[in-house]
């Protein structure tokens, strides 16, 4: 039997992110005693359990088929991989941060200053965009705390809330990267494989489809069918179901969670009633 293989981070936001999507997608794994692999369930799938700075690599010399990893650490490997997918989890930023009593005006600060960094490479590509000179102070772990021993001028790292900049002194200045969880892929050749990799990437986008969306149900007076219909235009049009008052409809549709409110405001402004609103588990178009 083929197998797709795929890595994901052995412990850490990332290893959630990645079991709960493949969860959601119908694929369980269990991985009791911190196997270094593990053969899924609901797909013909293995899942080796790798560092994350590991996993680019892993990728890109085809031990594994494809990986989930940090955008941002796929800078960091300058692999040979392709991203398939952004998964929407585990979101940051790489970003500069200075003592927070420093007179900072612009990036020009920076200038013959020393940069304290785990993340060298995108520290660097930032340094040159901006025909800046800096020293890099490579670190492995706890980058927010060299300043306070004089290790460095400023930092260069991750942030998600911006918390542990905060509880060390320190003040965000300048963002070099957005970066989410992606899904990447290498070199495949064997066609058995590839439509493993078709059909696992058609399961998350379905997963992922559907988080973008909520389906809504409301009641409508007939006469305003039309102005509803123009508020929710659905994946093609809603759905009208015969209520036992003929003079109202039951609309059903699907509104994108980025417009919801702005849905939800238009449509109450124009009589509608027992709006509800459900998640949506999975779309396939």
């Amino acid at each position: 039997m083929t197998l797709l293989k795929i890595a994901i981070q052995k412990s850490g936001r990332l290893n959630e992110g990645s079991l709960k999507l493949l969860k959601d997608c119908g694929i369980s794994v269990e991985n009791g005693g911190d196997k270094l692999k593990a053969r899924a369930n609901g797909f013909d799938l293995e899942v080796i359990f790798l560092r994350n700075s590991d996993i680019p690599h892993y990728v890109e010399d085809g031990v594994v088929h494809l990986g989930i990893v940090g955008e941002n650490v796929l800078v960091e490997s300058e692999s040979k991989v392709r991203i398939l997918e952004k998964l929407g989890f585990s979101r940051c930023r790489l970003a500069l941060a200075v003592p927070k009593e420093v007179d900072y005006n612009d990036i020009n600060w920076l200038n013959g200053k020393q940069i304290a960094t785990s993340y060298p490479k995108a520290t660097e590509a930032f340094l040159i965009e901006n025909n800046l000179t800096a020293s890099l102070h490579l670190i492995s772990g706890s980058v927010e705390i060299s300043p306070a021993l004089g290790l460095a001028d400023a930092v260069c790292d991750l942030v998600s809330s911006g918390n542990t900049l905060f509880s060390n002194g320190l003040k965000e200045v300048a963002v070099l990267m957005r970066s989410e969880a992606v899904l990447i892929q290498g070199e495949i050749n064997d066609l058995q494989v590839k439509q493993l990799v078709q059909q696992l990437q058609f399961r998350i986008q379905s997963v992922l489809n559907a988080r973008n969306f909520k389906y809504v149900l409301l009641n409508c007076p007939v006469s305003k069918i039309d102005k509803m219909n123009a508020i929710l235009p659905g994946m093609k049009s809603p759905s009208i179901i015969p209520l036992v008052d003929k003079n109202w409809v039951s609309l059903h549709s699907v509104i994108q969670e980025n417009d919801f409110w702005n849905v939800i405001d238009a449509l109450k402004a124009e009589g509608a009633e027992g709006i509800l609103i459900v998640p949506i588990e999975k779309m396939v178009y």
